[in-house]
């Protein structure tokens, strides 16, 4: 434990106590990382928005240009007729009534993200207590609730994520693993950001983005300059 500590220590020395461009953030981000697994990248976003408020909620989807560095596993609820679409597109675990049966009895929850077709949802309902915790809930506002399975099941496979505000204003997205290149990172972060900007809701007043974070899974948090990226959205 004492040696993780001086790695800590080490790593939050090397980062200054100021904002850094995105381009900066990510090499450093990736020169003081000393664990010993493949860390998760992570981008986290203080929003000018009280989320207590409805019409200030920040939520979307995006698909990130590198994806996460992982294949997702999903899991379709559907209809009957759309079982052989969903093996065909890739899924990994397919089924109608017996899939919400087994995730109530079991809580069965071995999958990255669940889509079903709008027929299913009356079932689908049911498994709000096990899957809105997990962020697993099926929505049409993500793409998740679908009749073109297919492709919902393709974007969650390319590396489509989800962000949304929690009760504290904050937005925290994955964007990759530290063994990506950095202009890949770079990429996915930029793309993360520019997303939320965009999702920006019309109540919201004042400073959008109030302060925003890179970090690894151990790595320390480095603030970011969102200046240019904020400026490029509004071209």
């Amino acid at each position: 434990m004492k040696k993780a500590g001086k790695n800590v220590e080490k790593a939050r020395k090397a980062v200054e106590q100021r904002p850094y461009k995105i381009e900066d953030a990510v090499p450093l981000l990736q020169k003081v990382k000393f664990a010993k697994f493949d860390e998760t990248v992570e981008i986290t976003l203080r929003l000018g928005v009280d989320p207590k408020h409805a019409d200030q909620m920040v939520r979307g989807t995006v698909v990130l240009p590198h994806g996460l560095g992982k294949s997702k596993k999903v899991l379709v609820i559907a209809g009957g007729d759309k079982f052989q679409e969903a093996r065909d597109a890739g899924a990994d675990f397919v089924g109608g009534e017996d899939m919400v049966e087994k995730i109530m009895k079991e809580n069965w929850t071995d999958y990255d993200a669940v889509v079903a077709t709008p027929d299913m949802m009356r079932s689908v309902g049911k498994l709000g207590k096990v899957l809105g915790p997990r962020g697993l809930m099926p929505n049409p506002k993500t793409g998740t609730v679908t009749t073109d399975v297919a492709k919902a099941i393709q974007e969650v496979k390319a590396g489509k994520v989800e962000f949304r505000t929690d009760k504290t204003a904050l937005v925290h997205v994955p964007v990759g693993k530290i063994s990506f290149t950095a202009e890949k990172l770079i990429d996915n972060a930029t793309t993360v950001i520019t997303s939320v900007i965009k999702a920006k809701p019309v109540a919201a007043k004042g400073k959008y983005i109030k302060a925003s974070y890179l970090s690894s899974t151990m790595g320390p948090g480095i603030s970011l300059d969102t200046s240019a990226i904020e400026a490029a959205s509004k071209v």
